[in-house]
């Protein structure tokens, strides 16, 4: 079979005007506005660690973070352009408008995921850099190219990607895996449900024209709002594990029950509205954005542990992660808890 071959210059630009034409284009392939969700939460992730990377190894941390959610949205554009074009919502992207074609938005989207997950594993840890390829893969291969077209609890499971930020940060100052960051993807994994779903009840019609299973379409209205006032419930719940694990104090905790009443207040309101009220779902998704903006930073301001962390080099983190360290991770935690105290 002939393939028509792709001139290169079509593929990457060689001149200087090419490029900064494009530059857009590809800047809006990689979703800013998602790629600084990913860096804000990634960044409060690595700041409440017990250990703190030097400034240069954390700068590049958090730009390969910004890079592999930007690499995630690439690659999402890319095998979604078919959707995307008959969606009001996405029908601007670059894809459907023909400023990018999706061979460009494939390689993209590689380049800069195997960039940004090179760059957190020389400048960190390889824990750091397998936790961010996982997310990506999981995003593009679990939750685009499987679970979005294939049930209605495509965003409930496909939330665990934009949940791995906060991870990704402490691991890359860690090189583990703590119960802080697992506390702090609970509390994105549970957000997200409430916060797609009432986007998605003003978006129905979109979503059925492009075949798209997302609850409202599949289960109507008032299975929605019942879903979104119990996630909004469970969300609140998991908002206070960081008080209860000792890495926040009375400031979060109470700008959680404040932030928690509102959104709990606002999910009642939308399970109670007639059907033809579009506002009641807008005012609770643009809520949710400050709710989870709100709470990481008030935990990055109340972290009672983040001002007397040891300041540590990437080598430092990846010696203490060796094979020959692991034979003894009872003296590891000892020595790091003993310097913690010191500080």
């Amino acid at each position: 079979m002939n393939t028509p071959a792709i001139p290169l210059s079509r593929l990457w630009p060689t001149s200087r005007s090419g490029w900064l034409e494009r530059l857009p284009h590809l800047v809006s392939l990689a979703k800013p506005r998602v790629m600084a969700l990913a860096l804000f939460t990634a960044f409060v992730g690595l700041m409440i660690a017990p250990i703190r990377l030097d400034p240069l190894a954390g700068v590049i941390a958090i730009l390969a973070i910004a890079a592999g959610a930007g690499a995630a949205g690439a690659l999402n554009m890319w095998y979604d352009a078919d959707i995307d074009a008959v969606m009001a919502r996405t029908a601007m992207r670059p894809i459907p408008r023909g400023k990018v074609s999706k061979t460009e938005a494939l390689v993209f989207g590689l380049v800069l995921g195997v960039t940004a997950v090179t760059a957190l594993a020389l400048a960190t840890n390889l824990a750091a850099a397998a936790l961010l390829t996982g997310t990506i893969l999981f995003y593009v291969v679990v939750y685009t190219a499987w679970l979005k077209r294939a049930t209605r609890q495509n965003i409930v499971i496909g939330g665990a990607a934009g949940a791995l930020p906060p991870v990704i940060g402490w691991a890359a100052a860690t090189g583990q895996i703590g119960l802080e960051p697992l506390a702090l993807f609970l509390i994105i994994f549970l957000w997200t449900p409430p916060h797609f779903w009432a986007l998605a009840l003003n978006r129905a019609d979109d979503y059925a024209r492009a075949g798209v299973p997302m609850l409202p379409v599949v289960a109507g209205r008032a299975a929605t709002t019942r879903q979104i006032l119990i996630y909004s419930a469970l969300l609140i719940l998991a908002s206070e594990l960081p008080v209860g694990l000792g890495f926040a104090g009375a400031i979060y905790g109470g700008i959680v029950a404040i932030c928690g009443a509102l959104l709990l207040l606002l999910a009642l309101q939308l399970n109670r509205s007639a059907a033809a009220d579009r506002r009641a779902a807008h005012r609770l998704f643009a809520f949710s954005i400050a709710y989870l903006f709100l709470l990481f930073a008030t935990l990055l301001a109340d972290h009672n542990g983040g001002a007397s962390a040891p300041v540590r080099s990437s080598l430092d983190v990846r010696a203490s992660t060796s094979p020959s360290a692991a034979l003894k991770p009872s003296a590891a935690c000892s020595a790091l808890t003993f310097g913690v105290r010191e500080v």
